[in-house]
């Protein structure tokens, strides 16, 4: 075979590489860059697919290389057990995250909006990612946690529906335990805390424990609501004279006798801050993605509703059908080509997530 020959039958495997190479850049412009801001829940379905295009553009250069079919085959054979090994024995690189970020949306142990607690972390899920999951924290941090730890660690989840808040108090034997219960239910009550009930958890050698629970019914303001709760405790409690400090209390400085340590009632005031205040800086990150994706299935379920209608419906009402359902279209793009920083908090007494179209935003033709 000579020089010109060999060259000849290189031009295929030329060929197919640079066409492989270029759909893989289009791909990746196309389906990554133009979307990155999205963030990584919105990115992990097309980071995905950018895998299996790089699978199937080196089996399409493996196909192209000029050697005989039986070569050809062991090559496949080899790409296919090479990919198998690294699944199979990836246990501490990167393609466990990912193993472990699909494993994460099969079992769907939590989802977008849920307050989790897993190896000491607690926060809400703001974005589930190809390796990694990031919750923000009661602290205002953002914490990435590796999608490992999450499939290898107990996940403890908060669902967005409803939640129990729960706080704990150690009193003195002095006061009998029916009053207190009646008490801590008062201040659960004030909390408009639903189904509240008491538990006495252990009997110490100077004081009771108790537990105040009590049903939140949208777990996003479960921050303001603890905190709420103890405020209630306090004021429920001392207003009753009793003192929240056990029967060993004791302080360097003399006392006059039958001081209690009970501080002096303010005068009401009125609250300026929301009750939501807290979560809305802590977790506002959070809760754009929670009402981004409730309102993208929104969306869809009513697209499909109004396509099973189309088909049944004739003439005029199947054109007024098919406007709705185009106008739906062009609001689920809007959605979708919203970056989440463009979104605004879901406004609690209209339920609905306000976007504005900008020219940064329109949907695209």
């Amino acid at each position: 075979m000579n020089v010109i020959e060999l060259a000849q039958s290189f031009v295929p495997l030329l060929l197919t590489a640079l066409c492989v190479f270029g759909l893989l850049y289009i791909a990746h412009r196309f389906l990554i860059v133009r979307h990155r801001d999205q963030g990584s829940e919105y990115l992990f379905s097309r980071q995905i697919w950018m895998l299996v295009f790089t699978v199937a553009g080196l089996i399409a250069i493996t196909l192209a290389l000029p050697v005989g079919d039986s070569t050809r085959n062991q090559i496949i054979g080899l790409i296919g057990l090479v990919i198998s090994g690294v699944f199979a024995f990836a246990s501490t690189n990167i393609f466990s995250n990912l193993a472990a970020g699909l494993l994460l949306r099969v079992t769907k142990p939590f989802a977008l909006g849920d307050f989790i607690t897993v190896a000491g972390h607690f926060g809400r899920v703001s974005e589930r990612g190809l390796f990694d999951t990031e919750l923000a924290s009661d602290s205002g941090e953002l914490i990435a946690l590796p999608n490992t730890l999450l499939i290898s660690s107990p996940v403890h989840t908060i669902p967005a529906s409803r939640a129990l808040v729960s706080a704990t108090v150690s009193l003195g034997y002095d006061v009998h335990h029916d009053k207190i219960i009646e008490l801590l239910k008062e201040a659960a009550e004030k909390c408009e805390l639903a189904s509240s009930f008491v538990q006495v958890l252990s009997l110490g050698d100077f004081s009771i424990n108790y537990r105040i629970s009590g049903v939140l019914q949208e777990s996003k303001g479960i921050i303001t609501a603890r905190s709420e709760l103890h405020r209630s405790m306090l004021n429920t409690l001392h207003k009753a004279g009793i003192e929240i400090v056990s029967p060993n209390f004791m302080n360097q400085r003399p006392l006059k006798d039958g001081l209690q340590f009970i501080p002096v009632q303010p005068r009401a005031k009125k609250t300026v801050e929301e009750a939501s205040d807290a979560e809305s800086v802590l977790f506002e990150k959070a809760e754009v993605a929670k009402q981004r994706e409730d309102k993208i299935v929104a969306i869809k379920v009513e697209i499909a509703d109004l396509t099973v209608l189309k088909d049944s419906a004739e003439g005029e009402e199947k054109a007024a059908l098919k406007e709705q359902i185009s106008s739906k279209e062009v609001e689920l793009q809007l959605v979708l080509e919203t970056k989440p920083e463009e979104m605004q908090i879901e406004d609690s007494t209209s339920g609905v997530v306000n976007t504005e179209i900008t020219e940064g935003n329109k949907p695209k033709a």
